[in-house]
């Protein structure tokens, strides 16, 4: 992924701005992004959810066309936000621990995570099963079935 960031990075240099956070009226603050939009300013999520992202996803099959002259249908889980569960989804089928996807994901509370996510964590069933089976895979046969104690 760094490659394609690097590529990317010499075709299209990031770009500064600044623009209120959190709220429109909120304190400016300058960030350095990676991706900008046609006019060199930020990517405002309903141009790229209108042009790109969700284009791919009606061409992929995953939602319909929209209308001529309509735009798609609004729904958070076809929209770009779609990209940061995916994101969190990969990493914690990796196992990578709740504490630090809240602190990638910019969540001020494990806890928040936790609740927002737990659903895409895989199965504790599952893991349990696979680490039991993993540690009797890698263990030493040994019979200690009932005739040891009689052969004894």
């Amino acid at each position: 992924m760094a490659a394609v960031l690097q590529d990317h990075a010499k075709e299209c240099e990031p770009i500064d701005v600044t623009l209120p956070w959190r709220t429109p009226d909120g304190p400016l603050v300058t960030k350095r992004l990676v991706f900008s939009g046609v006019e060199g300013n930020h990517v405002r999520v309903s141009h790229f959810n209108d042009h790109h992202w969700k284009p791919a996803l009606a061409a992929a099959g995953i939602i319909p066309e929209a209308k001529p002259g309509e735009r798609y249908a609004s729904a958070r889980e076809h929209g770009m936000h779609a990209l940061r569960h995916f994101y969190a989804s990969v990493l914690l089928d990796a196992g990578e621990n709740i504490r630090a996807l809240s602190q990638y994901l910019g969540h001020s509370d494990p806890g928040f995570t936790l609740r927002t996510y737990t659903h895409l964590m895989p199965s504790s069933e599952g893991r349990t099963r696979r680490a039991v089976d993993s540690l009797h895979l890698a263990s030493d046969p040994q019979d200690h079935g009932p005739g040891t104690t009689q052969a004894a």
